[in-house]
């Protein structure tokens, strides 16, 4: 019976260990309009005028990355996770940043539209403004 359930639990654990190693890992790479995304990890990447609206991005990573211009309106972010993510000129109604990752949750916006989102009970570090004359 031991035999059996430590069987089981080795099972378990390789099975956990390779549907995380599925997922995509891209690093350095800028993505355009017509690229598709795969869920996975992106670092250091750059996506530029995509339109994300109503997409599914629950359970992506994505890490040091660059959104600019972007459409991610209505775009789902379940468990999503965001590390040092800086989204500049992008439209973001409807976002719900409070289902996503807390884990290292980091990101700016620049001239960005974030009307109707909510970062209900979010624990952010607000940056330092730098205001120029």
């Amino acid at each position: 019976m031991i035999y059996i359930i430590a069987q089981y639990f080795l099972f378990t654990i390789n099975t956990c260990f390779c549907k995380e190693m599925e997922g995509t890992y891209l690093e350095g790479k800028t993505f355009d309009q017509a690229d598709l995304l795969a869920k996975g990890e992106y670092e250091n990447c750059t996506f530029n005028n995509i339109n994300f609206s109503d997409i599914n991005l629950s359970e992506f990573k994505f890490i040091d990355c660059h959104f600019n211009v972007c459409n991610l309106s209505l775009t789902k972010i379940n468990k999503t996770s965001f590390q040092d993510v800086k989204f500049r000129e992008c439209k973001m109604l409807g976002l719900r940043f409070d289902d996503c990752s807390e884990f290292r949750l980091s990101f700016s916006f620049e001239s960005c539209q974030l009307s109707h989102s909510s970062f209900f009970k979010l624990k952010i570090k607000i940056p330092l403004l730098e205001i120029h004359y």
